[in-house]
């Protein structure tokens, strides 16, 4: 008898039986149960991702149709006001303020709006507010004149109106009756710049006693006089002069002016000098 090789036969190329009771090696049986909570589990990480995809979609859509709408003539800055003003035309303040073209009333910044309306000549300050859906009150403090200026040197040049702190407000031919020239020693202060501009330094001392003469009598002074060396002299309608000196104690000074005035006999060219309020005194002219 011929014995046949298991190569030879095929049996060698079969591959092997598993034992009854036992699962083919490689290969992983899974319940059925956890299969369908993995699927679960992935449909639910999808249906997520497209809720997320939806929510940006929309936020995006009512973020441009939020913009477009504040940006409508709906909420356009349509009604608008001015309170306050007497010298500066409303007109002049809404377009200082960037309202004359009607902005859209989020474009309407309220602190930079009321900054520029304060650079203009006669507004001290300016405070800009919103009215929702389409409003905007611009409310200014104008400032007060208290002396005037000669414009320049030449006769007729002009007189420009000052405030207490040097702020040029406007220019005129005349200078008005209730207000007292501003001068100096030299005859004329440097020429004061276009309205809007400030006075120099030099200055300064005058315009404070300008700003604070008493009513006892403001009306008998002509002229503030900026004096060498920052003193302030006065010239009244008698003609009296009186030498205040420097600015400190101005209000002790004033009473010695006006005890003078009401008591002494006065004649024109007198010169009443309270430079020292102790010790105030008059050189006869």
């Amino acid at each position: 008898m011929v014995r046949m090789s298991p190569s030879r036969t095929g049996l060698a190329d079969r591959p092997a039986r598993a034992a009854p009771g036992r699962r083919p090696e490689g290969r992983v049986s899974i319940d059925p149960r956890i299969r369908q909570r993995r699927e679960e589990v992935t449909r639910g990480l999808g249906r997520r991702r497209r809720r997320m995809v939806v929510a940006r979609l929309v936020v995006v859509a009512l973020g441009v149709g939020s913009w477009f709408l504040l940006h409508g003539s709906l909420f356009s800055a349509r009604v608008l006001r001015v309170v306050g003003s007497v010298h500066t035309p409303a007109a002049s303040i809404l377009a200082a303020a960037g309202l004359s073209t009607h902005p859209p009333l989020v474009d309407v910044d309220p602190g930079a709006a009321a900054a520029r309306v304060e650079r203009l000549p006669w507004v001290a300050t300016a405070r800009v507010q919103r009215q929702w859906p389409d409003g905007v009150v611009v409310t200014v403090d104008e400032r007060t004149p208290v002396a005037v200026v000669a414009a320049g040197p030449a006769p007729g040049g002009g007189w420009a109106e000052v405030d207490r702190t040097g702020r040029v407000l406007a220019d005129v031919p005349v200078p008005p009756p209730h207000l007292v020239r501003l001068t100096s020693t030299a005859g004329t202060v440097p020429a004061p710049p276009a309205p809007g501009g400030d006075l120099g330094p030099s200055e300064r001392g005058a315009l404070k006693v300008a700003a604070t003469l008493p009513p006892a009598f403001a009306s008998q002074v002509t002229a503030v006089v900026a004096e060498q060396g920052g003193t302030v002299g006065l010239q009244l309608t008698t003609p009296v002069t009186v030498e205040l000196g420097s600015t400190s104690q101005l209000h002790a000074k004033y009473e010695d002016v006006a005890a003078f005035l009401a008591g002494a006999s006065l004649v024109a060219g007198d010169r009443i000098d309270v430079s020292v309020p102790e010790s105030p005194w008059v050189l006869r002219g």
